[in-house]
């Protein structure tokens, strides 16, 4: 007789992010992983802010412009 073939399962190959995170849980506090992702959270508000600030500049200037031209 034959042995039935085997299955296998394949385990899901855990994300890059994942591991960092597990990595930081085990480093870091609670609360020092709290601090952090606000940290990250408020970095990200400002690259936003500066990225609106700049586009409000860049039709400010075409504003201008037009204005100049047409007196």
């Amino acid at each position: 007789m034959q042995a039935a073939p085997q299955q296998v399962h394949a385990q899901p190959v855990p994300s890059f992010t994942g591991a960092l995170r597990a990595v930081e849980a085990l480093l870091l506090g609670g609360g020092q992983r709290t601090a952090r992702r606000n940290a990250w959270t408020s970095v990200m508000e400002d690259r936003r802010r500066a990225r609106d600030r700049v586009e409000a500049q860049h039709v400010l200037e075409a504003v201008a412009d037009r204005a100049s031209r047409a007196t």
